[in-house]
């Protein structure tokens, strides 16, 4: 484990020490669960907006009603 300090409201102190009074366990302990959760949700919403970014790929593939967009983007590059 790597110690660090971090800086809290005064309202983050007392929620924080109220917490580990009424459940019996560090401080720290605590506000490690929080960051592992926190990282555990980051992480679920990127594998989430990655996943739905693969779902979306091709789904206008098949579609005959679409203009040509090659030939926009050569009528833009003149």
């Amino acid at each position: 484990m790597f110690r660090t300090q971090i800086y809290l409201t005064e309202n983050e102190r007392k929620g924080l020490l109220l917490l580990a009074k009424e459940l019996g366990r560090h401080q720290s302990a605590l506000i490690r669960e929080a960051i592992d959760l926190f990282i555990q949700n980051k992480l679920k919403e990127k594998r989430k907006k990655k996943s739905a970014l693969h779902a979306a790929a091709g789904i206008w593939a098949e579609r005959e009603d679409l203009p040509d967009f090659q030939q926009i983007r050569e009528e833009f590059d003149r």
